[in-house]
């Protein structure tokens, strides 16, 4: 005789939909082809804004978001912006913590823990030397970034590092930065 167990919704994930999803799948490997998408337009100076809204995802074009998701760009008036918004950089910074924290979340749900604090700090350092062409031996993005996460739950620490650690060898966000991505531009001119 065989026993299943289903594990109930845990720390705001749907366990059971996300074991759902990881064997369908394993089943038809061809539904993890994902292909998200931005649009970018230039308002002012250095203040952008980027709309999100559909996806291409598991065999099909996603109708679920009904909305844009809308994020504005600048650089602080130091850097000759108007201090509207975040700049590019440390959108990137986001990105490895939310990326990293939804793993946690994620991993930690599937393995039956429940959490009560995750937070995390990152900082990135950067050389202006670089893009503002005033070296050619500094590179112009981030010289190294570091995340510190503060993680409390109902397991031993070292599963809870166990959880910050799967997470990191998961993230797409984390892999994309230590391992590079080929970028394509294309330019259409009016």
């Amino acid at each position: 005789m065989t026993t299943t167990h289903t594990r109930a919704p845990r720390n705001g994930v749907d366990t059971p939909v996300l074991f759902a999803t990881l064997n369908a799948v394993k089943g038809k490997p061809e539904l993890a082809k994902f292909q998200f998408r931005a649009t970018n337009t230039w308002i002012s100076g250095t203040h952008n804004r980027t709309t999100i809204r559909g996806f291409y995802g598991a065999g099909r074009e996603d109708t679920t978001r009904t909305e844009d998701f809308t994020y504005d760009a600048d650089h602080p008036k130091v850097l000759v912006g108007g201090g509207n918004a975040p700049t590019p950089m440390e959108f990137l910074l986001h990105a490895i913590a939310a990326c990293l924290t939804s793993g946690v979340a994620n991993i930690a749900a599937a393995r039956g823990v429940t959490l009560h604090e995750v937070s995390s700090t990152v900082e990135g350092d950067i050389d202006l030397l670089g893009i503002l062409g005033l070296s050619d031996q500094v590179r112009n993005g981030y010289q190294g970034i570091r995340v510190t996460f503060r993680i409390s739950g109902d397991a031993p620490g070292d599963v809870l590092r166990g959880l910050v650690e799967q997470s990191r060898a998961r993230s797409a966000v984390y892999d994309v930065l230590t391992n590079g991505t080929r970028v394509d531009i294309d330019v259409a001119t009016a």
